[in-house]
C-alpha cells in the first residue's frame, strides 16, 4: 500500500486535519474498484458538478441517493428475475451495485433525474455568507468589519 507523507501540508495550513484520512479512504476504497456502473464526474460550471452513471435497465424505484456526513452514496437494488430466461449471451450488467463519492465542504446535492438509461445527479458548491471574503478595516477605536460585495 502506498504511504503518502502529507507532514509538509501540515506545517503552513489550518483544519486539513480529515485530508488525510479522506485520502487514505480513497486509496483503501478504490483498490477493490469494480467500475460497476460505469459513471462521468462532469464540471457544469464555476461550482456547478454533475455525476452521471449508466444505469441501463435500473427503475426509478430501484434507485437511492443519499448524502449523509458529506458522503454522496448511490444504490441500485435489482429485484431478482423469476422468468425463465436463457441467455446465449449476456453482455448487459443487471445486478446491484453501491457507488459513493466523497464531497468537499458545501457541495450539496441539488437534484437528480433519470433520462435514457443515465442517472444524473446534479451538484453545486454554496458557500455560505459567513464564509465568503472580507475586509477588516483597522482603526484604533476598536474592532470593526466591513463587508466587500465583490
Amino acid at each position: 500500500m502506498n504511504t503518502i507523507d502529507l507532514t509538509p501540508l501540515y506545517r503552513s495550513t489550518i483544519g486539513f486535519d480529515r485530508f488525510s484520512s479522506l485520502l487514505d479512504n480513497a486509496l483503501r476504497t478504490d483498490q477493490g474498484h469494480t467500475g460497476y456502473p460505469p459513471y462521468n464526474i462532469e464540471v457544469t460550471g464555476e461550482d456547478e458538478y454533475l455525476i452521471s452513471l449508466a444505469v441501463a435497465g435500473f427503475e426509478l424505484n430501484e434507485l437511492e441517493i443519499q448524502v449523509e456526513r458529506d458522503v454522496l452514496t448511490i444504490k441500485g437494488r435489482k429485484a431478482v428475475e423469476t422468468k425463465g430466461r436463457r441467455y446465449l449471451h449476456q453482455g448487459i450488467a443487471n445486478r446491484s451495485f453501491e457507488r459513493k463519492f466523497n464531497l468537499a465542504d458545501h457541495v450539496k446535492v441539488t437534484g437528480a433525474s433519470l433520462n435514457n438509461g443515465l442517472l444524473n445527479v446534479h451538484l453545486a458548491r454554496e458557500i455560505p455568507e459567513s464564509m465568503k471574503p472580507r475586509t477588516i478595516a483597522i482603526n484604533s477605536t476598536g474592532p470593526r468589519v466591513v463587508d466587500q460585495a465583490a
